[in-house]
């Protein structure tokens, strides 16, 4: 598998640590809000590519935290007034619901900032002995950016194009503007830990993901990722201070997806562009996010468009039709021992799982992997379509290579339980009686039933093997 790393911009083959493990680290939200639609990309690309090393037979150590002390935290706590931790619980909790529903897994750990206190106060300890980090006279603490000399590495900004760049804002003392916190002195009605150095505070942001990765993962990991605008200064910061605590790679591979617009213009509250997740899943469904995620490479622009999600919506919804009617006609069709055709275009059929393979070890194309379902979908639907006779046995082998592909991206997994339906026994009484009226030539008795059964939101469909109906 090929991954493009944005360290060395270049896609590179994809070598673990340790044979058949990943450790894998990727930045998760500052729980004082929904999620908005920016943030569900890498949430659910990155769960792709762990789902994906999973498939391919890796056990995957994945680590995505949640920073539950922070400015915006602690705003939100002082607006409502309430302590941080019922801000932050609280929108944990929300943080879950909203994953499950756009198929996001839950990560091998969750660990919050508060929960790791004591591994980040050891690092900035680590820091502050060996002169990479000093405590300025407000007692914040702040690393050294010139003691690293590698610093820009990721960002691929020379050092003098980023001191241009560079500011002391009012109320720092830093040495050099270069300098970052690594750890902020406790003001008037804050939360704040007590350190060895005897500066009373909290972490800064970046050194708290130099800490969760390094408590859960070790010192080096595989892989960092993130979205596209955590590069720098984030990610950036987050290579020096670790590197230089303990003295070894942070992580050999850094993966970053691409910006997400609203409607070809960057997402902003002050443009009415604003999107949470949740709301965005009331109008087009969950599912219908997440395919749109996947419908492009992950490194590429993306535009959030209302017509963009309808077209994946109705992509989805072919795939849940193929799906439904490979599973009425291997529930219809006679037991039998595969014919030697069935065989033969099964064998042919193998190809499109190749070709989905090729394109997710190809950086994790997500877009030319769909199309290998698609293509699949539509060679699978002419088959049965030509075919009334085809086997039970060579359906639920169809079957389950479609399952097998679409399964590894998490999407057309779900089921409607037909029998908990609570209008399924008069659904089944119309249909009968709708089978009985075209039986007598009652035509219009028929289309009556139809109309009916549509009202109830049941779509129908006649087929050789008998009727088959879903909620629309």
């Amino acid at each position: 598998m090929k991954l493009f790393n944005t360290l060395t911009r270049q896609k590179e083959e994809f070598v673990p640590i340790t044979p058949g493990e990943v450790k894998m680290y990727s930045c998760g939200p500052t729980v004082y809000n929904y999620f908005h639609v920016g943030n569900a990309r890498p949430f659910i690309v990155f769960d792709v590519l762990r789902r994906y090393f999973e498939y391919r037979g890796y056990q995957v150590n994945f680590v995505q935290n949640f920073t539950d002390i922070d400015d915006k935290v602690i705003g939100k706590a002082n607006e409502e007034g309430v302590d941080f931790n019922a801000i932050a619980d609280r929108y944990i909790k929300e943080y879950y619901v909203d994953a499950e529903g756009l198929g996001v897994g839950r990560a091998t750990y969750h660990p919050r900032a508060t929960e790791t206190m004591d591994a980040i106060i050891g690092i900035v300890q680590k820091l502050l002995d060996n002169g990479h980090a000093y405590v300025a006279e407000n007692g914040d603490v702040y690393f050294r950016t010139k003691s690293f000399p590698e610093y820009g590495k990721l960002s691929h900004q020379p050092m003098e194009d980023l001191q241009a760049g560079a500011r002391i804002s009012v109320g720092e003392m830093k040495e050099d503007p270069m300098d970052f916190a690594v750890w902020k002195a406790a003001k008037p009605g804050e939360p704040a830990w007590d350190t060895p150095w005897g500066s009373k505070g909290r972490p800064g942001w970046h050194i708290e993901c130099s800490a969760m990765a390094t408590k859960y993962l070790g010192p080096t990991i595989d892989i960092h990722s993130g979205g596209l605008d955590l590069t720098f200064p984030h990610h950036e910061n987050e290579i020096a201070q670790s590197e230089c605590a303990n003295g070894c790679t942070f992580a050999n591979y850094w993966l970053h997806n691409g910006f997400l617009t609203i409607d070809n213009e960057k997402m902003s509250k002050s443009k009415g562009n604003f999107f949470m997740v949740r709301d965005a899943a009331k109008e087009f469904g969950y599912e219908t996010i997440r395919m749109f995620m996947l419908s492009a490479h992950y490194r590429t622009p993306l535009n959030y468009s209302a017509e963009s999600l309808e077209m994946n919506k109705a992509s989805l919804a072919r795939l849940y039709e193929a799906r439904n009617n490979m599973e009425f006609r291997m529930e219809k069709a006679p037991d039998g021992v595969m014919t030697d055709e069935e065989t033969a275009k099964l064998t042919s059929l193998s190809a499109y799982k190749q070709k989905f393979i090729d394109a997710m070890d190809d950086d994790l194309n997500t877009a030319d992997a769909l199309s290998a379902i698609f293509e699949l979908t539509r060679e699978l639907n002419a088959y049965m379509g030509a075919h009334d006779d085809a086997t039970k046995a060579f359906l639920a082998a169809a079957h389950a290579l479609f399952m097998e592909l679409t399964g590894v991206l998490n999407i057309v997994q779900k089921r409607e339980d037909k029998a908990a339906d609570p209008d399924a026994a008069q659904i089944e009484a119309l249909i009968a009686k709708r089978t009985e009226a075209k039986k007598n030539k009652d035509f219009a008795e028929a289309d009556r039933i139809r109309g009916e059964l549509a009202d109830m939101g049941v779509t129908i469909k006649d087929t050789r093997q008998g009727v088959q109906w879903t909620r629309a």
